[in-house]
């Protein structure tokens, strides 16, 4: 069975923060753990592709899908292929070729309470949303994989996110790896505060997340096989209409606001370009 890994770093236990873990070297004054933090993400992977193959995986495809990189060649499970680079751009390389989409490093969307390092796409965005549905990056791949008939079977990350998950994937089986202590969710704050707003967090030592991962993701692929009907397809009704709404730079700047329609496909609204104009209050 084919299975594509999606992947992040903001969702790894142990991470802590974006500015030391999640940046490379080159931005003066940050990226101290960068090469760790990919290390942490590749070994949580890695534990996810061991549970999908004794769970009855036969082909893994692991996608790169954080934004300066994530994965480690090097240290990837030799029986994946690693993709990064998507020329066509959404859904990424994902085709009904594939019997499930799973997630490892998740975060969950922008705005969440008690959830860690949580954006979408970036901290600038202050929310996303599709037919009035509010989504994250989960939401926004699991609606494609859904146009697609591909089933969202599992996925990790902070527990706000694996909530998030479970509101929108029928079935999919989560893994919390840490937990968000903030209690409100910044919606005031300019996007340079917002990416300090969710720092604090209560993680899982990262060998008790990749055990719990591997347990997890092969009952995922067991399940697959036995019950394919337990995994439901995340879809909406069509037509399509996606509205963005961005943060200011800076305090006392107008948010902005991007509308976007199309009329069968969620793949070709998610692929519309955007253009921002101020939003009135």
């Amino acid at each position: 069975m084919k299975v594509y890994i999606m992947t992040d770093m903001e969702g790894v236990a142990g991470i802590l923060d974006s500015d030391n873990w999640c940046q490379p070297h080159e931005r003066s004054g940050f990226g101290r753990y960068y090469d760790l933090g990919r290390e942490f993400l590749t070994r949580e992977v890695n534990a996810c592709i061991d549970g999908l193959c004794r769970g009855g995986a036969t082909d893994i495809v692991v996608s790169d899908g954080h934004g300066a990189g994530g994965i480690h060649p090097g240290l990837l499970d030799r029986r994946a292929k690693l993709l990064r680079g998507w020329p066509n751009g959404w859904p990424f390389e994902l085709n009904a070729s594939f019997d499930a989409v799973v997630w490892v490093g998740q975060h969950a969307k922008a705005g969440t309470i008690r959830a860690h390092l949580s954006h979408t796409q970036s901290f600038r965005y202050l929310d996303h949303a599709v037919n009035g549905v509010s989504i994250g990056e989960f939401g926004q791949f699991a609606l494609c994989a859904g146009e697609l008939g591909v089933p969202c079977i599992f996925c990790s990350g902070d527990e706000a996110f694996c909530t998030e998950a479970m509101a929108l994937a029928p079935g999919i089986i989560t893994v919390s790896v840490k937990q968000g202590l903030r209690s409100d969710d910044g919606a005031g704050l300019t996007a340079s505060e917002y990416g300090r707003h969710n720092l604090g967090a209560i993680h899982l030592h990262p060998d008790v997340a990749r055990a719990a991962i591997c347990d997890r993701a092969r009952a995922a692929m067991a399940r697959l096989k036995e019950e394919p009907e337990s995994f439901g397809l995340v879809t909406l009704e069509p037509p399509y209409e996606r509205v963005t709404i961005l943060r200011p730079e800076e305090q006392g700047q107008p948010r902005l606001i991007d509308r976007a329609q199309h009329p069968s496909s969620i793949i070709a609204l998610m692929n519309l370009p955007y253009h921002y104009e101020p939003l009135e209050a």
